[in-house]
């Protein structure tokens, strides 16, 4: 018997959640169904709030620090989700996986340096890159019409080209949903190593593996990937706490993460607050039945959704269905659209707000990114006005 309710639809005006409250800023328009930032419309596990009240309760809110069981419930979780193994001193707390990617970027490389990244894929890597006046350099994924695979040979001639210092993996790869498999993963560390490229792993979706797949942390792909790779996760995606800001680090090779650790907590930029490692260690003590029913849920609506677009567009927009995340790439080329008109299309004429493909690379053009970590019958809703749009934009199927 389930425990949660995952249709529950939950007014969140009011509250500053940006997915609302950040309409206008992002679509010029707050009259629309926002299905774009990926956190989730679902109520957070209980047992999470409970023990941000509890602390709550007591009338002193000084300096803290964090207990010995926050660090080992993150070291027993990834035991026991991935068998991902981790040493207390290979880990470390980041106030966010963006802000840890960035730590990275400024510790290891220099301004003018090459930075490794394989659109279409989440824009913040690039934003990191050339704000803190770095150089991008694409591996661009290889779509095939249906899925998405990595270009290795195509890696291999950046970096003998280019020279980088890093790369930075999507593992599994946001907006596509993919967790890279080992044969992909092990030849990336061999390329890498072999060329000195610091390998900074982004696996904030490796919880959210759906249909019983299994996450593999890039650094326990092979050897190869202990002396390169920085792996970075957190409890937010998974059970939709990103407000609380709570992500941790994690790198094994000793020569990686001496002086990195030491100049992280020089600037205490790696110490904990009080609010993420109590709602992180409840999540990850209390939160797995939670989670279990959530991925259900969400492969639920996945599967909902293709077979929707089968049903009722027949053909006109396509999916790629993703190994992890609550997060659909939908293909719209087949509309013949700019980038543009299909905007336009969603927003102006479906009143819906989801992220744009081109935020992800020029690779992402005719695609939109759609979250499906909502209600169903929101879900369902959305199609439904996407159908009518399309509709009397073009002849409907027959």
């Amino acid at each position: 018997m389930k425990k949660y309710d995952f249709d529950c639809v939950i007014d969140r005006h009011g509250t500053a959640a940006v997915k609302y409250e950040g309409l206008d800023a992002m679509f010029g328009r707050h009259d629309v169904t926002p299905l774009w930032i990926a956190d989730l419309d679902f109520a957070v596990c209980p047992d999470i709030v409970a023990a941000l009240k509890r602390r709550l309760e007591h009338p002193v809110l000084g300096y803290s620090e964090a207990p010995e069981s926050y660090w080992q419930a993150i070291i027993d979780w990834q035991r026991r989700r991935h068998d991902f193994t981790i040493e207390r001193h290979e880990l470390a707390f980041v106030p966010g996986v963006v802000k840890g990617i960035a730590y990275a970027v400024n510790f290891f490389t220099q301004p003018g340096d090459r930075i490794v990244i394989q659109p279409p894929v989440y824009h913040p890597f690039r934003m990191v890159i050339e704000g803190n006046f770095r150089r991008v350099v694409e591996n661009p994924l290889i779509f095939d019409g249906k899925s998405y695979h990595m270009d290795l040979e195509g890696l291999r001639r950046v970096i003998d080209y280019e020279r980088p210092r890093m790369m930075i993996l999507c593992n599994p790869h946001n907006p596509i949903g993919i967790q890279w498999d080992r044969d992909t993963l092990t030849e990336v560390a061999r390329i890498c190593r072999s060329s000195g490229v610091v390998v900074v792993s982004d696996e904030i979706h490796g919880d959210l593996m759906l249909e019983g797949g299994k996450h593999l942390p890039f650094v326990d792909s092979c050897e190869e990937a202990r002396s390169i790779a920085i792996t970075l996760g957190a409890p937010s995606k998974t059970f939709n706490i990103p407000g609380l800001v709570s992500s941790w680090m994690v790198v094994k090779g000793d020569a990686l993460r001496r002086d990195f650790y030491k100049w992280l907590e020089a600037n205490e930029f790696s110490a904990p607050v009080m609010i993420s490692t109590i709602g992180a260690e409840a999540a990850y003590t209390a939160g797995e039945q939670w989670l279990d029913e959530m991925l259900e849920y969400v492969a639920d609506n996945i599967t909902f959704v293709e077979n929707y677009l089968r049903e009722h567009l027949c053909g006109k927009v396509t999916m790629v269905r993703p190994e992890a995340s609550f997060l659909v790439w939908l293909n719209f080329n087949e509309l013949g659209l700019s980038q543009e008109e299909l905007m336009h299309l969603l927003l102006d004429k479906a009143h819906l707000a989801l992220n744009d493909g081109a935020m992800f690379g020029r690779q992402g053009l005719g695609f939109m990114r759609l979250n499906v970590g909502t209600p169903r019958c929101v879900l369902a809703q959305a199609l439904d006005h996407i159908k009518s749009a399309i509709n009397s934009t073009i002849p409907p199927c027959r």
